[in-house]
């Protein structure tokens, strides 16, 4: 029998695939997508712009109840950020926010004032949730739990690939240095570190296209709440 109200939580490294596989689920389950990594990036963003330190959790902790950050759906299906009121959809997606998100993500004061934003969206909704501790700390008891991964090259393959179709000027091997310190920073952050959920299941993409991978999570989706 199929559950009417479930979450899905979808973790995973960078350049894995986890935004845009979580999307098409979303419409095809027609369930809520929520991109946690974004909310992140929007801190990171106004971080930057501040010409703080994203590392020092006492400068960033000051300027956290300055901020107004929210989520909304638009009629292109996008989850658009909105930081003190501006669209900033685009800009916390260029190269140099990751690392800003990276390390702001590792601060504890901001993952508690956004931990309440996230569950507060799974009580209300069906969702599936992509980032880097869905379902270890932010979704414990997410009905689902897939840990997307794949290798760092074809990782920073796609990510070379995304970035110069928007014509940014980065050599792969720039990009897979990048990818890989990323890697590290979540990994070995003190707070919530990247890993799979002992209850998750671990979808490896590395050799699969976009519509295999999809197909693959589907199936697990379905078998687990009957959707």
């Amino acid at each position: 029998m199929a559950k009417e109200h479930y979450s899905i939580a979808v973790d995973g490294p960078s350049g894995a695939g986890k935004s845009t596989l979580a999307k098409a689920l979303a419409r095809e389950l027609n369930i809520i997508y929520v991109d946690t990594g974004a909310i992140y990036r929007t801190i990171g963003l106004e971080v930057f712009r501040r010409g703080l330190d994203p590392k020092n959790e006492a400068e960033v902790s000051a300027i956290l109840p300055e901020l107004s950050i929210r989520m909304e759906y638009e009629d292109d299906g996008l989850q658009h950020m909105f930081l003190n009121g501006e669209d900033v959809t685009a800009d916390i997606r260029l190269p140099n926010i990751s690392l800003y998100a990276s390390d702001v993500s590792a601060l504890p004061a901001v993952r508690a004032f956004l931990l309440e934003m996230q569950r507060e969206l799974a009580r209300r909704n069906c969702v599936i949730m992509d980032g880097r501790d869905i379902g270890t700390v932010v979704l414990p008891d997410a009905e689902v739990k897939i840990y997307l991964t794949a290798s760092a090259e074809e990782r920073a393959k796609r990510r070379f690939l995304e970035l110069a179709a928007r014509g940014a000027g980065k050599t792969y091997q720039e990009v897979l240095e990048e990818q890989r310190l990323r890697d590290d920073n979540d990994m070995h952050r003190a707070i919530a570190p990247l890993k799979p959920a002992e209850d998750s299941v671990i979808v490896d993409t590395t050799e699969l296209d976009f519509e295999q991978s999809k197909q693959a999570v589907l199936s697990i989706i379905r078998e687990r709440v009957g959707v």
